[in-house]
């Protein structure tokens, strides 16, 4: 550990992109040709059901944009700022092999399955694949921790945006100009390089001009926004961006974020580069056993669920089989998106991690330690006091201390590696607003397509008992459905907080995961694709075991000598329908291995079982 110690940030992302590189290279393609048997003859659901508002045939770039929008929400930035507590070394070696090996096969895998499902839920998949009593309880259960993933993530943006109009001026502007990217590539062919360029200027001259036009006596007090009137405007817009047709807010929106969250990404990758910022972070820190302030637990298993998106998120596998299979215009585009994204989203989380840990630890847990126990921590560990965080509140404007969530942190540490490039030293409050709309973008491109596909999982559900909510397209029902839907979820950002939800969400958030694996495994072994099913059997029976051991920890040890008995009895109801879950697979499993004769399907492929697609 010695000779972590002090280590240049510039390895970590040189080793990043080589693990990455090799495992897309190498890996991703085994997958594609010989446990998928990926094929360009099958046509997809976009083409087949093609409708104009959620089927929609897509270029693979734009979808590219859209699904890597949809997944990286807070997740690969919030999860591993936090997890820097534990030292750097957890961190990244857990986004380096779980990414690789877990969660780009996991998005992969489930989108592949949707498609052949015709770009149903993940509920209906389980209910064809394993028996209809599974998939009614696998609903229930990804409704659920959709709404507590969804609640989660709104809780981090809004630490981030209330009192600050120059930061929510910024994202604000997305909106708009979403809308008229989306009219722009709507009117015609080959138009996604004008909107994309229209976009991009109009996104650029809004961050600019955002700091004068935000100042108290112009628009700033319009802007500046307390903690509750965000959490009240956040469902607000994922209601709308729910309701509207996919082309005209949620595709061109995360189009447009794509290139701001790559871009910063490089961005930051080339500051590094100049920089070569050292890892302030030991490798290790005290808090591996657990007792931290800013997780409970002990590094294993906290690590596993505390970076989700970034290494392997359930949270992926509502988007791999909601807006995003229902755009796939070949089958072959699922390794890009599916495989491509998810390594995409490892490599933001890398730099997340980078970010936080050239923070000195003292101001790291000054900004993430909630005030009134910061000065306990100081007590007990007198050698983390703060040591720049006075000054960056002073150039940036803003009190940083106290602001747990993760998402400042990260921010200032961003900020922290851009000014000390060249001419940048004056400059750092652009760039801490930057970053926070970088962060808020997010976010709201997650909430953009996890509400979306809420609003189709109460259709299905709602359509069991009531068919016409079956009718994707009347329009009664959409608005029904995405208000009870929203109402959930903001019901939590309005009365929660990031300490109490986000525990909670990673637990559900990795069941999910682990579901999903599960779901594609059994797929695979119906589709008679032998020794290939341990791809995703393995990652998937891993994340199962080192979640059932988060979470007890969680319930015994932090909720309930907390008295906090509503969160323990929603983490103990994840874990029991998720155990309905996996015994209902795992006999499907057994029977499917009994089964020694193949037939064959529609296109000729060998397969153990036909079920319906």
């Amino acid at each position: 550990m010695e000779a972590l110690t002090g280590m240049n940030a510039l390895t970590l992302v040189f080793a990043a992109l080589l693990v990455f590189a090799i495992g897309y290279r190498f890996y991703g393609l085994m997958l594609a040709d010989k446990a998928l048997q990926l094929s360009n003859e099958r046509i997809t659901p976009a083409i087949k059901f093609a409708d104009g508002r959620d089927y929609v045939a897509t270029h693979k770039n734009v979808l590219f944009g859209h699904h890597f929008a949809a997944i990286a929400a807070a997740g690969p930035l919030v999860g591993p700022v936090l997890a820097a507590q534990f030292g750097f070394l957890p961190g990244a070696l857990w986004i380096l092999i779980g990414c690789v090996l877990g969660g780009a096969v996991h998005d992969m895998v489930i989108l592949f399955a949707s498609v052949r499902h015709k770009g149903q839920s993940l509920a209906t998949i389980a209910a064809r694949e394993i028996d209809p009593f599974t998939g009614g309880v696998a609903g229930f259960a990804v409704l659920f921790i959709l709404i507590l993933t969804l609640a989660g993530l709104s809780l981090a943006c809004v630490e981030a945006m209330f009192n600050a109009p120059w930061s929510l001026f910024t994202v604000a502007i997305t909106i708009p100009i979403a809308i008229l990217m989306g009219l722009i590539m709507r009117s015609g062919e080959g138009r996604v390089d004008i909107a994309s360029l229209i976009g991009l200027v109009l996104l650029v001259f809004g961050i600019i001009s955002g700091r004068s036009l935000m100042q108290p006596e112009s628009w700033g007090g319009y802007f500046s926004l307390s903690r509750d009137n965000i959490s009240l405007l956040i469902p607000v817009y994922g209601f709308f961006a729910s309701v509207l047709p996919v082309w005209l807010l949620l595709v061109p929106r995360d189009y447009l974020s794509t290139y701001l969250k790559i871009g910063t990404i490089l961005m930051l990758a080339l500051g590094i580069i100049f920089v070569r910022p050292v890892m302030q972070m030991p490798p290790l820190t005290e808090f591996i056993s657990g007792g931290g302030p800013v997780i409970g637990g002990p590094v294993l298993p906290f690590v596993c669920i505390t970076i989700a998106c970034g290494a392997v998120s359930g949270f992926h596998a509502i988007i791999g089989t909601g807006t995003t299979p229902k755009m796939v215009s070949r089958e072959r585009e699922i390794l890009f998106v599916g495989y491509g994204a998810m390594l995409t989203e490892g490599f933001v989380a890398i730099m997340a991690l980078i970010a936080a840990c050239t923070l000195m630890p003292g101001d790291y847990f000054a900004i993430n330690t909630p005030t009134a126990a910061h000065g306990a921590l100081l007590a007990a560990h007198p050698d983390l006091a703060p040591v720049d965080l006075a000054r960056f509140s002073e150039r940036i404007g803003i009190e940083l201390s106290g602001r747990t969530g993760g998402a400042v942190s990260l921010a200032v540490g961003m900020a922290r590696i851009f000014h000390h490039l060249p001419y940048m030293n004056e400059l750092m409050a652009y760039w801490y607003n930057f970053a926070i709309m970088f962060e808020a973008v997010f976010i709201l491109t997650a909430i953009d397509a996890g509400t979306r596909v809420g609003r189709f999982f109460l259709q299905e559900m709602l359509g069991r008992v009531a068919p016409k909510f079956n009718d994707k397209d009347w329009i009664p029902g959409i608005i029904i459905t995405s208000a009870l839907f929203t109402f959930f979820w903001g019901y939590l950002v309005c009365t929660g907080n990031i300490s109490s939800i986000w525990p909670l969400f990673g637990i559900s958030n990795q069941l999910l995961a682990a579901c999903a694996l599960i779901v594609g495994t059994t797929m695979l072994l119906r589709l008679n694709r032998g020794r290939y099913c341990l791809c995703t059997a393995i990652p998937g029976l891993f994340m199962a075991g080192i979640t059932f051991w988060a979470g007890f920890l969680q319930v015994r040890d932090i909720y309930l000598p907390r008295e906090q008995y509503l969160l323990a009895g929603l983490a103990v109801l994840v874990m029991v329908l998720m155990a309905i879950i996996f015994v209902g697979a795992f006999r499907k499993w057994l029977s499917l291995l009994n089964i020694k004769t193949t037939t064959a399907d529609d296109y000729g492929d060998q397969v153990k079982l036909l079920v319906q697609e």
